[in-house]
């Protein structure tokens, strides 16, 4: 496995207000390279706002002073542009409703982010067949998504977020419209991709299973993380007992 010292975000005192609703309330998190993270707690803490954030989707609240920085390039003076370009280029997105393109084949949905950073279509197609293949889904290039199960719609999903080769990857609920096997199985790839190619993921759930599989777990509460379990440590230390 990739080394996991390095600092893949740093992110400082993050607040998010609604009109007087505060959402986040000066989160802190730290997260390194080729980690997979959890993080954790009940509807309407913050978790998706908060993900949302790190994945410069959407800003912090400017009334306070934070800081943002994702693989080493600090983001929060970026322009909307610029935050557009870093994002195609460096960050991958897995929702809990896979959200393909109907009309297009499970390769196009693949090479789209690819197509939106201006990439050589051939060399995109061809690093887009070796991804499906990967994952299982060589068979599976030429079908629409209906065509696909649940299961094979959210591997595509996977190797569209991979196309652009991003350093961190956020999911939010990735196995939250699953059956349990195709779950298990999602959560597995999670890791695979972790251990072989070094992938950083951080990961909103509701599942307790992908939680515990995963190196860490932050718990949030009312918009501020509340607890950090390392979950590598907590095994350790459960078979040494």
């Amino acid at each position: 496995m990739v080394s996991s010292k390095q600092k893949m975000i740093k992110a400082s005192n993050l607040h998010k207000y609604y009109g007087e609703l505060e959402v986040l309330k000066g989160v802190d998190i730290h997260i390194n390279k080729a980690e997979v993270i959890a993080i954790i707690g009940p509807s309407g803490t913050g978790k998706t706002t908060l993900l949302q954030i790190l994945g410069t989707l959407d800003r912090p609240t400017k009334k306070l002073d934070y800081t943002l920085e994702i693989n080493g390039k600090s983001l929060q003076n970026m322009s909307d542009s610029m935050l557009s370009k870093f994002r195609n280029e460096n960050i991958g997105f897995i929702f809990q409703f896979h959200q393909l393109l109907p009309e297009f084949t499970a390769l196009e949905n693949v090479c789209i982010p690819a197509f939106i950073a201006n990439k050589n279509k051939k060399e995109t197609e061809e690093k887009a067949l070796k991804l499906l293949d990967y994952l299982g889904l060589s068979e599976r290039t030429t079908h629409k998504p209906n065509e696909l199960s649940g299961g094979e719609q959210q591997r595509v999903a996977v190797a569209r977020a991979l196309i652009n080769d991003p350093v961190v990857i956020f999911a939010d609920e990735p196995s939250g419209n699953l059956d349990s096997k195709s779950a298990e199985n999602l959560h597995h790839l999670f890791l695979k991709l972790r251990e072989e190619m070094g992938q950083t993921f951080v990961i909103v759930t509701h599942n307790k299973k992908l939680a515990e599989m995963a190196d860490k777990t932050l718990e949030m509460k009312d918009g501020i993380i509340i607890e950090e379990t390392n979950n590598q440590k907590k095994i350790t230390e459960e078979i040494t007992e």
